[in-house]
């Protein structure tokens, strides 16, 4: 049903779902790359005695804090409502930004990000919840892939921002957090305004219920975690790893073992970011018109993406440094996310659908705790942070055969 304010405006509710979404994820990943590409400006202005293992542990805060948000958050969705959900947790995300800006100490640094990660964690459910009740069926895999591209865009708009004014222009690293501050209020006022309440929600795609229906079983433990799903969730942990780590990192490693300054490092580093974004569409497109060959195309883009990363830390020059982060980009987490989420759906038992994404999506996400902290320390013990991209290296090659062969099993008993 249209109603009067969309005639006004010429939009329709869904396509208002698109744009406020990846605005969302824009504005989280604003925040989530600013502080990376100013690690040594933290350090100094603490006293320059925290290690590369402390300043890595600002992003796994943050993460554990999504990490644990991530169960409850999709239960108060499915109680009260994801306006109710997103309009507290995002004031709680501008809190947290504005603790950081006036830390003192990198404990201080360290609540605000377990506490932003908190606030965010909120959004993940809600998104994904909207865009399955109101996003037509036959628009949904393009659709989703645009907004998953708010993640690039505001991950690329970060690191520059970031390196251009604190970095080159030599401003305080708060700036970012204040940003940060302005960004989440404002869509706060933007969830306010748009979203309709759970009575209003158009429900695109809600099989109506039978009035004898039989109420739903949860799925086992063992159905839960069949080779076929356990293969998928460690390939899954391993994409993340491998992004988690290299948006953490990389402007830091361009920084201090490859040469780069100033504005020169958001600007590289957010390669990565927008070279995902034409990546995403066009290999979303492309597996839903080639449907039964997703697992080949799951299989080939992780271990190019695999080889990206080979080429990005062997690269004897620039040119072919920026290759391989332009490439590892194209082909990694964002272009085939939408595939194995779209794999999942079709391969995750009937009954506890729901459960199966919770459990995908924990494995996932648990990788981007580990990965900045692992790769910190790393670094402080070797003095390079070389042997961190092996390491995501390594987890994309064994996930990608640990699938593939889980695949090649069930299709021969099939």
């Amino acid at each position: 049903m249209v109603t009067n304010t969309e005639r006004r405006f010429g939009m329709e509710y869904w396509k208002k779902i698109i744009v406020l979404l990846c605005s969302g994820w824009v504005s989280i990943w604003i925040y989530r790359s600013a502080l990376s590409p100013v690690y040594p400006q933290i350090n100094a202005s603490l006293g320059g005695n925290v290690s590369d293992t402390a300043l890595g542990s600002i992003s796994s805060f943050y993460f554990l804090g999504y990490v644990i948000m991530q169960i409850p958050a999709g239960f108060l969705v499915d109680k009260i409502g994801k306006k109710k959900v997103l309009i507290p947790g995002f004031i709680f995300f501008a809190l947290a930004a504005f603790i950081i800006s006036q830390a003192s100490g990198i404990s201080m640094i360290y609540l605000g990000s377990f506490l932003a990660g908190i606030g965010c964690g909120s959004f993940y459910g809600s998104a994904y919840s909207l865009t399955s009740q109101n996003i037509p069926a036959e628009k949904k895999s393009f659709s989703t892939a645009i907004v998953n591209s708010g993640s690039a865009i505001g991950s690329g708009i970060g690191m520059i921002l970031s390196s251009y004014l604190v970095v080159q222009l030599g401003l305080p690293w708060q700036i970012m957090m204040y940003i940060s501050v302005v960004l989440s209020l404002c869509m706060v006022v933007a969830f306010g305004i748009v979203i309709r309440g759970n009575k209003e929600d158009v429900a695109f795609n809600q099989p109506k219920e039978e009035e004898n229906e039989k109420p739903k079983e949860a799925v086992s433990m063992k159905t839960l975690f069949s080779p076929a799903m356990l293969f998928t969730y460690v390939l899954y942990f391993a994409t993340c790893y491998a992004y988690y780590m290299t948006v953490t990192w990389l402007p830091n490693f361009l920084g201090t073992e490859r040469g780069f300054e100033g504005a020169a490092i958001g600007f590289s580093s957010s390669l990565v970011a927008f070279a995902s974004i034409p990546g995403a569409l066009f290999f979303s497109r492309l597996a839903d018109k080639f449907m039964d060959k997703k697992v080949r195309f799951i299989v080939t883009l992780e271990l190019l993406a695999a080889a990206m990363l080979v080429i990005t830390v062997q690269a004897s020059t620039s040119t072919f440094l920026m290759i391989g982060l332009i490439m590892y980009g194209f082909l990694g987490k964002l272009a085939v996310e939408p595939i194995i989420i779209s794999w999942l759906g079709e391969n995750a038992p009937t009954v506890g659908i729901g459960t199966t994404l919770g459990v995908f999506n924990f494995f996932g996400m648990m990788s981007s705790v580990i990965a900045p902290t692992l790769t910190g320390s790393i670094s402080d013990t070797t003095g390079s942070k070389v042997m961190g991209f092996y390491i995501a290296v390594v987890l994309l090659v064994v996930g990608s055969i640990l699938f593939l062969i889980s695949n090649l099993k069930k299709a021969k008993k099939q």
